[in-house]
């Protein structure tokens, strides 16, 4: 089953407990009980980690989504502690290592889509839905949709697919209260986001978004915001000046690694057991690029400024 290529050893810091090696993330716990996440340069694809790390990738989209969590913060609450290291904590966790709350979280991530494409795409050509949602007919790839839509997704280990489910499925998991608050929170989060990310000539095409509560999760405590959020890793984003329906656009995110991976140039069967081959440097480059552009358009920081900082 696809993974990691090389599973990496955790740090060992004093005082802190390692729970988990994600995609991405590393989570320790504190002795008080809080969550310490560390953000990698790790970068998967077609659910492989791979053996070759982005540079500065891990700083910014910590940066990035502390920067959405200030953007949101009179919307929904979330999850940040504090961004200070952890005492004993290695000098290169700066910058992409954040404290939190430990949560109950919701088993499901909740989606927002405000425009086509992707597995929504699929779906819609077959059924002219999306997880199970009716949709007019004549819509293609990269169209605006009517109004956004939440279309949930089943959280799947790392070398597994997330798979797209039914509102009522989610119902039946979370049950019927939490899964209409999940809905609501989502979209509203989505819409919120989508108008901040529209006014710096950015389109919020899809995101996920990961929720908790405190306590024993019920549906009495409110949800609250948890992991990374809005990140290019979690969202597609698209230019809004580049941005036509009926073609594939051109996104920000890790698809150039996708594209060179599937490519003859990658020499890499993606139906076998082999995995995937380093990828060479111009790739890396302009995937660290497009991560620090993306960066730059919505917090109108340069990246190089936020990396001193």
């Amino acid at each position: 089953m696809p993974g990691f290529v090389e599973t990496p050893e955790p740090v060992q810091v004093p005082g802190l407990v390692h729970l988990h090696t994600g995609k991405v993330r590393d989570i320790y716990r504190t002795g008080t009980g809080d969550l310490v996440l560390v953000a990698s340069d790790r970068v998967s694809a077609y659910d492989w980690v791979l053996s070759t790390q982005i540079p500065d990738k891990g700083r910014i989209l910590t940066r990035l989504s502390l920067w959405w969590f200030d953007q949101l913060a009179d919307l929904v609450d979330n999850h940040v502690v504090s961004t200070e290291l952890p005492p004993g904590a290695p000098a290169d966790w700066a910058g992409r290592t954040t404290v939190v709350r430990a949560l109950t979280m919701i088993p499901v991530e909740a989606v927002a889509r405000g425009y086509l494409t992707g597995s929504g795409l699929e779906e819609y050509e077959q059924h002219r839905t999306v997880c199970g949602l009716a949709l007019p007919p004549g819509l293609v790839d990269g169209s605006e949709l009517p109004a956004a839509i939440f279309t949930p997704a089943t959280k799947a280990a790392v070398g597994e697919h997330d798979e797209n489910v039914s509102y009522e499925e989610v119902a039946r998991k979370v049950g019927a209260e939490t899964a209409a608050q999940l809905r609501q929170v989502t979209l509203a989060t989505y819409s919120r986001a989508r108008d901040v990310a529209r006014d710096r000539g950015i389109i919020l095409a899809d995101t996920k978004f990961e929720f908790g509560r405190v306590g024993d999760g019920g549906p009495e405590q409110p949800l609250i915001l948890a992991d990374e959020v809005l990140t290019p890793d979690s969202s597609r984003f698209w230019r809004r000046d580049e941005w036509q329906p009926g073609r594939r656009q051109n996104p920000y995110d890790k698809q150039l690694i996708r594209d060179w991976l599937a490519s003859p140039a990658s020499g890499w069967d993606r139906t076998g057991d082999t995995p995937p081959p380093p990828l060479p440097e111009e790739i890396v480059a302009a995937t660290r690029d497009r991560y620090a552009e993306v960066y730059r358009m919505l917090t109108g920081m340069p990246w190089d400024y936020a990396s001193r900082v």
